[in-house]
């Protein structure tokens, strides 16, 4: 497993070893004890969540508060989104700076959003598959977020406006300043 600097601060690029010949492929995709040495994660993940999606769907800016903070691993299982995480940790040095990369299933890479950071996606292929492990319990009244197209964060989806998809929730998530 090799793990990548992003600028943001404890947020890493994890591309695991790809192993193929005639039958196919195999990869590692998560192993605890090298997970922990290469980034200093020592949390556990204990929920898997998986969802799929059509072009244009952006799913956030979302964050769970408090105790029921959330770091993530994702990755996609088929297809192809752009990932985004926001550093909203209060004295962080990265604090209000984003990060994105194309997450798919060609380049195998995974993104890890340690807790106090917004997390969304944008779905970049038709029936895209995103799984990610969290090191916390899904909590509705800790829920928080920003929405996607925040004047002050900028962020690039790669969806042209006509083409967005957005949950009635997400619609409705505040600005950057209020949040």
């Amino acid at each position: 497993m090799k793990v990548i600097e992003t600028g943001l601060k404890d947020c890493f690029i994890i591309e695991p070893q790809v192993f193929g010949d005639d039958r196919g492929s195999f990869l590692l995709e998560y192993n605890k004890k090298e997970f922990q040495e290469k980034t200093g994660f020592t949390g556990d993940f204990v929920l898997g969540n998986q969802s799929t999606s059509e072009y244009g769907v952006i799913r956030g800016l979302h964050l769970q508060r408090g105790k029921y903070s959330q770091a993530k691993l994702v990755r996609v299982v088929k297809g192809k989104i752009l990932d985004v995480a926001v550093d909203v940790r209060k004295g962080s040095p990265t604090f209000g700076k984003h990060f994105s990369i194309e997450l798919s299933e060609e380049n195998n890479k995974q993104l890890f959003v340690p807790r106090g950071f917004l997390h969304g996606f944008s779905v970049l292929e038709d029936d895209t598959i995103v799984s990610y492990k969290c090191d916390n319990y899904y909590n509705f009244e800790s829920e928080d977020g920003v929405i996607y197209n925040d004047i002050d964060l900028n962020i690039d989806w790669k969806i042209p406006q006509e083409k967005i998809t957005l949950s009635e929730k997400d619609t409705k998530l505040k600005s950057f300043k209020e949040f």
